[in-house]
């Protein structure tokens, strides 16, 4: 393997559909689109691009469909720089697609989904040396066996595994999985069903003694709760623009915003900082990833709201 990647992204690759509207239907009806937008998306995957517009080497492994959408996903991915060497491409087979309505004055969205058919992954798509060379392997539970297993391989090898336990996305399984990761950045949603606690501090002091070294908790605009084994837990707050236009992607993004902050030295509090504003400025623009900033814009925004940091 002539390159080595400082992140590896385990997890599924979608194709978004946006639409802006001005409500959410209740009944049968017809309404006119204000935009609609056609994006790539997934957690994991629009986490690498984040990290990829920052300025980190990183690759994405996925199973995908050979139908148009396939193509778009690679597509979209190669023009991020992020690796699509290890995106396994099944004849036969549809890749994931998203139908998200968008509503125009808060940005809350409406999510349709429809997984891949016939594609999927086994441990032999997932070359062992790629994971081995690696600093972080960034996961959400898609492609569940060989997620845990690799995993499982990533921290025995000293490999960092962070772990995206998105809002809707908690089930029962995840309870083996969050023991075996280092990084484990959830929704507030996940939280409170994985731990049967509504008090955040409560919330993620539960959260880290199941084993990860690093717990965080994000909630939208209330921001985020950072709990580290062995230091004090804090709170970041979210950075609030004038207008919201899609939060789509913003948990993914906060996710690679955080990991770029820890490859680069970052402490946490800088660390989720940048975070937050990656995530603030994604808020900007229709679709998971338009408005995905550069390392530079970011600390510009930084910059100007005050809270320039050493970034």
């Amino acid at each position: 393997m002539d390159e080595k990647f400082e992140v590896i992204g385990l997890g599924s690759s979608t194709v978004d559909i946006l639409s802006l509207v001005d409500h959410f239907p209740a009944r049968e009806e017809v309404q006119q689109a204000q935009a609609i937008v056609l994006d790539g998306g997934g957690p994991v995957a629009t986490a690498m691009v984040t990290l990829a517009r920052l300025g980190a080497r990183v690759a994405m492994i996925d199973a995908i469909g050979d139908d148009w959408r396939g193509q778009f996903v690679r597509d979209g991915l190669q023009r991020e720089r992020v690796a699509t060497d290890y995106l396994r491409v099944i004849e036969g087979s549809s890749s994931s697609a998203s139908t998200i309505m968008v509503r125009r004055r808060d940005g809350k969205r409406s999510i349709v989904f429809a997984p891949g058919v016939g594609a999927d992954l086994t441990g032999a798509d997932v070359p062992p040396d790629l994971i081995a060379a690696a600093q972080f392997l960034h996961v959400n539970g898609r492609h569940w066996d060989v997620c845990l297993q690799v995993c499982r391989q990533a921290r025995a090898g000293g490999v960092k595994v962070s772990f995206d336990g998105g809002a809707q996305r908690y089930r029962p399984a995840m309870r083996e999985l969050v023991p075996v990761t280092h990084i484990c950045i959830v929704a507030r949603d996940f939280a409170e069903k994985y731990t049967q606690n509504q008090d955040m501090w409560e919330a993620g002091q539960h959260l880290l003694a199941e084993g990860p070294e690093l717990v965080g908790i994000t909630d939208g605009t209330r921001g985020s709760w950072i709990f580290p084994q062995g230091e004090s837990p804090f709170h970041q707050p979210a950075f609030l623009l004038p207008a919201v236009v899609d939060t789509t992607g913003c948990g993914d993004s906060y996710h690679g915003a955080f990991l770029f902050g820890l490859l680069r030295g970052l402490d946490l509090r800088r660390s989720a900082t940048l975070a937050s504003a990656v995530a603030a400025l994604n808020t900007q623009h229709l679709g998971g990833r338009e408005g995905l900033p550069s390392y530079e814009q970011a600390a510009a925004f930084l910059d100007e709201v005050g809270q320039m940091t050493g970034l």
